[in-house]
């Protein structure tokens, strides 16, 4: 990846993120999904054992399907900031 300043960024978004105590609300936490997937380029069906959940997590990548790798890291990063961070 060129933007190194980009990955540092969006890896440090990911660890606050996965770091943070407090329930997310579902449509947060399925973007961030959906955006945390397409940054990594994995695409596999998600892993939940309940179908309702695999379903939501489905759409959102649906949803998110024409962005590309690093536009999903500035989405996660912005998320972040906007709805994580400034909630706490």
């Amino acid at each position: 990846m060129k933007n190194e300043k980009l990955l540092k960024d969006f890896e440090e978004a990911v660890e606050f993120v996965n770091n943070y105590q407090k329930p997310f609300p579902a449509d947060v936490l399925l973007k961030l999904y959906a955006y945390y997937k397409i940054a990594n380029k994995n695409f596999g069906n998600p892993g939940s054992k309940t179908p309702l959940i695999n379903a939501f997590k489905a759409n959102a990548l649906i949803q998110a399907q024409n962005i590309s790798r690093e536009e999903a890291m500035k989405s996660y990063i912005l998320l972040v900031k906007k709805e994580v961070k400034n909630n706490k």
